[in-house]
C-alpha cells in the first residue's frame, strides 16, 4: 500500500537521522572540547554551529524545514524569551535565532559528562524544581546576572514538553522572572511537536514554524502579564498546529549550514 510504504520511508529516514544527529553531536563535542578552555563566546558559537548543522541534516534526511516569523519583533536589548515547548528540537533549534541566549534548564543536566561541562561553560541557568521557592530565587538571581551582561534569557514557561493540543500548564517561574528582570518578554509560538514528536523517534517531513509574538512590556501586574502571555502563545500555537485558520506574516529563513 502506498500509505504503508510512505510510513516505512519516514521511519527509515527517522532512524538514519537519529544516528547522524548523535554522531554529529558527538563529533562536535569531541572536536569542540578545546573551547572549554577559551572564552565563553567561542563556546556559544560552537553551540550555534551544532544547532545549524543538526537542522541542515534534518532537512537533507527527513525533508524537514524551518520557517521563522516575526524575528524583527525581538528587542534590541536583552529580553525574557518565553517559548512554547513541544519537542526536544526547541532546546537547540531556538539558539541560533537569539542573541547569546542563556537557557533555563534542569540542574541535573549539568551533572552529565561533557554536556554538563559545556552547559556550565555557556553559563546556562540551572533550576532544581523540587527545591521550591529557594530554587526560584536562585533562578531569578542567575537570570538577572545574565541580563546584566546583555544576554537574552530563554525559558519554557510550562517547564516540560507538551504535545500539540494538550491543555497549557504554565508555571509560576515565568511570572517571577518577568517581575524581577524588568525587561520585555517575547512570547514564542511554534509547532515543532507535529514534526519532531516527544517520546518518539519519528521525524516527519514538513515545516517547523517558529513565530515570535509582540513583546509584552515590562512592569505589568502579574495577573495581566500571565493572561497576555498565555493568550499570545496559545492562540498562535493553536493556529500553527492546525486547530485554527493559519495566517502567515513576515517569514524569514533560518540560518543553515552550507
Amino acid at each position: 500500500m502506498p500509505e504503508q510504504g510512505a510510513r516505512h520511508v519516514i521511519m527509515l529516514r527517522s532512524l538514519v537521522f537519529l544516528v547522524v544527529f548523535y554522531l554529529n553531536s558527538a563529533v562536535i563535542l569531541l572536536l569542540g572540547s578545546p573551547l572549554l578552555l577559551g572564552p565563553r563566546r567561542w563556546a556559544m558559537e560552537g553551540l550555534k554551529f551544532h544547532a545549524v548543522t543538526s537542522m541542515w541534516w534534518m532537512k537533507v534526511i527527513c525533508g524537514t524545514r524551518v520557517e521563522v516569523r516575526g524575528r524583527e519583533r525581538l528587542p534590541a536589548g536583552p529580553a525574557l524569551i518565553a517559548s512554547k515547548h513541544q519537542s526536544a528540537w526547541d532546546t537547540f533549534g531556538l539558539v541560533p535565532l537569539l542573541r547569546d541566549p542563556a537557557i533555563v534548564m534542569k540542574e541535573e543536566l549539568l551533572k552529565l559528562p561533557v554536556y554538563g561541562w559545556f552547559s556550565r561553560k555557556f553559563e546556562m541557568i540551572p533550576i532544581r524544581r523540587e527545591s521550591g521557592p529557594s530554587a526560584l530565587r536562585l533562578m531569578a538571581r542567575e537570570s538577572a546576572a545574565r541580563v546584566a551582561e546583555g544576554r537574552d534569557v530563554l525559558i519554557f514557561p510550562e517547564g516540560t514538553r507538551r504535545a500539540p493540543g494538550a491543555p497549557p500548564a504554565y508555571q509560576p517561574g515565568i511570572a517571577l522572572l518577568y517581575g524581577e528582570l524588568g525587561v520585555p518578554c517575547v512570547p514564542v509560538a511554534l509547532n515543532s511537536g507535529l514534526v519532531w514528536p516527544r517520546r518518539s523517534i519519528l521525524r516527519r517531513p514538513g515545516t517547523i514554524v517558529v513565530e515570535f509574538q509582540e513583546p509584552i512590556p515590562a512592569g505589568l501586574p502579574r495577573r495581566e502579564f500571565m493572561t497576555l502571555l498565555e493568550q499570545r502563545i496559545e492562540t498562535a500555537t493553536s493556529r500553527l498546529t492546525g486547530t485554527a485558520p493559519a495566517a502567515a506574516s513576515g517569514a524569514s529563513a533560518v540560518p543553515t549550514a552550507s
